[in-house]
């Protein structure tokens, strides 16, 4: 077998709060493969984001990456200095976040930004890349796409502000694209649309893609894998189609089950009982325990790692049986 993409081993990043650090990730285990996509799915404050950025390299204080190591093409990111990570971002690793804003400047025009993020990498003429700015956003569905180029990201809706920013990761076929929530701000045609154009960019290019999201619907469609992240660690891990068929975890059980499709129509949603812990209040040992019907006592210990074939583990003291057999 080929060396994955990238290898994350023991990855932790803390935030400091009055003086303490909190760890946001903990002990984050993660391999995705040329081609593979990797969901990362879980509640606001789970950590998704936080690992996003880490991987990006764009962790800021009052937060660090604490411990681990992210292997990427056999590179560490955690221990590069910011001036050879800078060439990295955008052509081998690019990102696309949730709120565009955060991707373009608003002051600039969109030709320019994206003609900019072709000719810092390659050496090309400001006339072909013009050209492969209005195909990029051809290819991601934008009308009129000459007008948009000459257009700032204020006078775009927040959805077409969207699709410039994923055009622009896609522009170089990186060799690892992380996806924040990227589709929230779009209608559904146009998700599918850009779900499409992914899914050929890995298949075709062999880009690894890590799809960060709460909605599952989206992720079991997508990915080949499935990561559940709870409290800022990974609570259960396998082939996306087991998973859901057949969770070990109980909160990935909640969450399945608290989808709409899951639920008879008419009936009240199923929930997940109680909150998220907030970062500097996460309880001793298993952090699902106070909103988990099946903890007891010894649930106040560290859970264990139950592994099961083929290539399914859980971070839990009493999975759910159902999944075992």
């Amino acid at each position: 077998m080929t060396a994955p993409v990238l290898s994350v081993a023991g990855l932790s990043v803390g935030f400091t709060q009055r003086g303490r650090e909190h760890l946001a990730v903990e002990g984050l285990d993660l391999a995705v493969a040329r081609g593979e996509v990797v969901g990362l799915v879980g509640e606001s404050g789970s950590g998704k984001s936080v690992t996003g950025l880490a991987l990006m390299g764009l962790i800021e204080a009052p937060g660090r990456v604490a411990s681990g190591e992210i292997l990427f093409e056999g590179r560490d990111l955690a221990g590069l200095p910011e001036s050879e990570l800078r060439p990295l971002r955008g052509r081998r690793l690019a990102m696309i976040f949730q709120d565009p804003m955060t991707t373009l400047n608003p002051v600039l025009r969109v030709e320019t930004q994206i003609v900019e993020a072709i000719t810092a990498h390659e050496r090309v003429s400001r006339r072909a890349a013009r050209a492969r700015a209005r195909e990029a956003l051809v290819r991601v569905g934008i009308p009129a796409p000459d007008a948009r180029l000459a257009a700032y990201p204020h006078q775009l809706s927040g959805g077409m502000r969207q699709r410039v920013a994923i055009a622009i990761a896609l522009l170089h076929r990186p060799a690892l694209l992380i996806a924040d929530e990227p589709t929230t701000a779009l209608d559904v045609t146009i998700q599918a649309q850009i779900l499409a154009e992914v899914q050929d960019l890995c298949a075709e290019s062999g880009t690894a893609l890590i799809w960060i999201t709460h909605d599952l619907a989206v992720v079991s469609g997508l990915a080949d894998r499935l990561l559940v992240m709870y409290a800022g660690r990974v609570v259960e891990a396998g082939p996306v189609a087991d998973v859901i068929a057949a969770p070990l975890h109980p909160y990935s059980a909640g969450l399945i089950g608290s989808a709409p499709s899951r639920n008879r129509r008419g009936a009240p949603l199923a929930q997940i009982p109680g909150l998220a812990p907030a970062l500097d209040r996460r309880p001793p040992g298993c952090a699902f325990a106070p909103r988990c019907d099946r903890a007891r006592a010894d649930c106040a210990a560290p859970p264990p790692l139950v592994r099961r074939e083929p290539d399914r583990q859980a971070l839990c003291r009493y999975p759910l049986e159902a999944a075992l057999a």
